[in-house]
C-alpha cells in the first residue's frame, strides 16, 4: 500500500463558487497515470483523522499535482480543502492510486471522455496529458454540467479546445442564452451525434455520479460499443469516493 505523505499547499484557483482547484507541492511525488487518484487525510489537533479520495485534475510532473474539491455540505473534508486549507498549509496525501479507470498515452485509438459534474476532473487529467506528451490520439469529450455558474476548467473545456479535442457541453438545468439545445439531460442521440461511432473501436471512458454512469454506459452498449472498451468511475457527493 502506498505510504502517506505530507503535500503542501502551493496555490490555489476557484473554478465555481463551491469549486476550488488545490496545487499541492508534494517532495519525492514521481508523477501518475491519467486518471488516477490520491487519498487526501486530515488530522485535528486531538489526534483525529479523516480521508477521502479525490482524482486527480493535472498532467503527470514530478512533486507536484492538482486535485479540483467540490465542497460537499456536512462533509468532513472538501468543507476544509475548500474553504479554510490556505496557502503554505499541509495535509497528507496517498497515492496515486487506481489502475483501471486510466488512460494508456501509447495507445493510438481516438478516446470518447463522458463526464457528470466534477466527474469530468479525471477526464481533464488526460486532456491535458494528451497535450503534455504529444499524442496524436483523437479525443471527443461530453461534458454534462446543470448550469454555467457549474462549468469546470473554462478556459480549456470549450469548442475550441484544439487540434485532435472536440468538447460537447450538455446544459442539464439552465443553458445560456442563446442556445440552440436547450437544457436537459445527456441523451443518447447527444452521445450518437457527439461521440465516436462505435465501428470505431474508441476507449469510452465516463465518470460522475452512480445513475449518470450507469445511464451512460447502458446507452453507449445500445449504440454498439464494446462493453470490454467502456470504462467507467463512479463518485459520492463532492466528487469523493
Amino acid at each position: 500500500m502506498a505510504r502517506w505523505i505530507p503535500a503542501a499547499l502551493e496555490a490555489d484557483r476557484w473554478e465555481t463558487p463551491t469549486a476550488r482547484t488545490l496545487v499541492l507541492s508534494i517532495p519525492g511525488w514521481a508523477g501518475h497515470r491519467p486518471g488516477q487518484h490520491v487519498d487526501v487525510r486530515l488530522t485535528a489537533e486531538d489526534g483525529y483523522t479523516a480521508e477521502r479520495s479525490y482524482s486527480i485534475a493535472s498532467a503527470s510532473a514530478p512533486e507536484r499535482l492538482e486535485l479540483t474539491v467540490q465542497l460537499a455540505p456536512g462533509g468532513e473534508v472538501s468543507p476544509y480543502l475548500v474553504r479554510d486549507f490556505a496557502v503554505g498549509d499541509q495535509v497528507e496525501v496517498r497515492g496515486p492510486l487506481g489502475g483501471w479507470f486510466v488512460w494508456d498515452t501509447a495507445e493510438p485509438d481516438p478516446v470518447v471522455l463522458i463526464g457528470g459534474g466534477s466527474g469530468v476532473v479525471p477526464l481533464t487529467s488526460m486532456v491535458r496529458e494528451r497535450r503534455r506528451t504529444g499524442s496524436k490520439a483523437l479525443f471527443r469529450v461530453l461534458y454534462s454540467l446543470r448550469t454555467p455558474d457549474d462549468r469546470y476548467y473554462r478556459s480549456e473545456l470549450k469548442p475550441t479546445t484544439g487540434p485532435g479535442v472536440d468538447v460537447f457541453l450538455a446544459y442539464t438545468r439552465t443553458a445560456p442564452e442563446g442556445s440552440v439545445r436547450g437544457a436537459k439531460r445527456l441523451s443518447v442521440a447527444d452521445l450518437n451525434t457527439h461521440g465516436f461511432p462505435a465501428e470505431f473501436a474508441p476507449v469510452c471512458f465516463v465518470c460522475g455520479p452512480t445513475g449518470f454512469v450507469e445511464t451512460v454506459a447502458d446507452a453507449l452498449v445500445a449504440l454498439g460499443h464494446d462493453p470490454r472498451r467502456i470504462r467507467t468511475e463512479r463518485y459520492g457527493s463532492g466528487g469523493e469516493r
